[in-house]
């Protein structure tokens, strides 16, 4: 929050939705399941609520386009790698 840009991704564990309030830029949101396959994508304008996601158990968070040239999309295993 607070930032105009992201480098890399936030992942946050547990949850199954967000919000972009207090945010001053659209982020790419993935709902992971718990084997981090990816059930959907969407990019959230500032200052929007999200609903949750039944079966999602992680988010992953990046600056909005980025989901799209890392290839990320439904169905798609997300490999989570520190640093």
């Amino acid at each position: 929050m607070g930032r105009d840009s992201v480098e890399g991704a936030i992942l946050l564990s547990p949850a199954n939705s967000v919000h972009t309030l207090r945010m001053r830029m659209p982020i790419d949101v993935a709902y992971l399941d718990r084997r981090f396959v990816v059930i959907a994508v969407r990019t959230m304008r500032a200052g929007r609520i999200g609903l949750p996601r039944l079966r999602s158990r992680h988010v992953l968070e990046a600056e909005a386009g980025a989901m799209a040239e890392w290839g990320v999309k439904a169905g798609v295993q997300v490999a989570v790698v520190e640093g």
